[in-house]
């Protein structure tokens, strides 16, 4: 298995482990519920070196990001990032990635550690426009700080002034402790509690961190690992591909039409397909819900009617540890779709009764 810079404190700390897209992660230190809690209250650091960076550069880069994102990246301004989905033929997600417009001619895509490959296959195989490639997941590494407590704990070690750093936007800044003046420093959380995410060279990481956690002790950081990843994003409603995002899935049908955008002129991969649904509706809806019964729904759990017809499949689910509730994401018929419309969750035969409701569930 693949290592992170941090593989070796994480398993100092006794954290436990488990193989996560070919590296050997974090799955949880303290617990879920309590990692979970201290990133809405407090702050918490999450190892997310796994994930993959890919380097978009020359005078055809836009060209090339135009054709395969479902998102307009010609309306993306420097110093700007943006949500978007590498659409297939049949318009289905090859994968939903971050964009970064790092420079004139020059962008940053991270995209989910579990499709590095497969995403850089597809741009390769893909690049009529001989934009510049460049595959830099193994030489970047990725630390999440967040939380409430987060800007505090980061402001300390860096002369940015990170109340100045909004949502979805990002700086090259320095790190002190780490000797490095260009570490990138986003706003582009996963897990709705505030925060931010710097990239920086990996062989710089164990000062980083340790100069993070200095930094936070007064808030009560805590490393948090990939199990609390997973709730925190869940709460809000936030996609995981491979869940609630796949091949077949096309952003249409995932409720993802905001980051899918018909601009003229702009001819992206399945455009047709995608604009045929937009108009004339889909088979299914990713859709959010809780339970009104108790009850933990799982991935993969059938949804039927009040006379038991399969009417979906449950995608991703939970006890929300702010709620005690049962929650998860699904996709339904669409006629099952509306808010406040009762669903039944197929657990171990019963049927138990859920709500469709709209995300976030946590009370923010």
């Amino acid at each position: 298995m693949k290592k992170t810079p941090f593989t070796d404190i994480h398993i100092a700390l006794g954290a436990k482990m488990h193989e996560f897209a070919g590296y050997n992660m974090p799955i949880e230190y303290s617990g879920i519920i309590d990692e979970h809690l201290t990133v809405c209250n407090a702050v918490g650091v999450f190892d997310v070196s796994h994930m993959g960076e890919i380097w978009v550069k020359g005078p055809r880069a836009q060209a090339f990001l135009q054709r395969m994102m479902s998102n307009d990246v010609a309306s993306l301004e420097t110093g700007k990032a943006q949500y978007s989905a590498i659409i297939n033929d049949q318009g289905g997600i090859v994968d939903d990635i971050i964009v970064y417009h790092y420079e004139p001619e020059k962008y940053m895509l991270v995209v989910n550690a579990s499709n590095v490959e497969k995403d850089w296959k597809w741009f390769v195989d893909h690049n009529q426009e001989n934009a510049e490639l460049e595959n830099a997941s193994d030489n970047i590494a990725q630390l999440a700080i967040q939380g409430p407590k987060a800007l505090e704990t980061l402001q300390k070690l860096t002369k940015v002034d990170l109340t100045k750093v909004p949502y979805y936007t990002f700086v090259i800044g320095s790190i002190e402790g780490s000797g490095l003046d260009n570490v990138i420093i986003s706003n582009t959380g996963y897990t709705g509690a505030g925060g931010f995410e710097i990239y920086f060279y990996p062989q710089y990481g164990v000062d980083i961190w340790n100069a993070i956690f200095e930094a936070g002790k007064e808030f009560g950081i805590k490393p948090i690992g990939l199990g609390a990843r997973d709730t925190l994003r869940l709460e809000m409603g936030f996609c995981l591909y491979g869940n609630d995002l796949d091949d077949t899935t096309t952003p249409i049908e995932a409720g993802l039409g905001w980051i899918t955008k018909f601009t003229e002129e702009r001819n992206f991969t399945a455009r047709p397909i995608l604009e045929k649904q937009k108009k004339e509706g889909v088979t299914r809806k990713l859709c959010g819900f809780h339970m009104l019964e108790k009850g933990i729904p799982r991935h993969g759990y059938e949804i039927v009617n009040d006379k038991e017809e399969k009417i979906g499949v449950v995608t991703s689910g939970t006890m929300s540890p702010t709620t005690k509730i049962g929650v998860g994401l699904a996709y339904l018929k669409p006629e099952y779709a509306p808010m406040g419309t009762a669903i039944y969750i197929k657990v171990r035969d019963k049927m138990l009764k859920a709500e469709v409701v709209k995300p976030p569930f946590r009370k923010l």
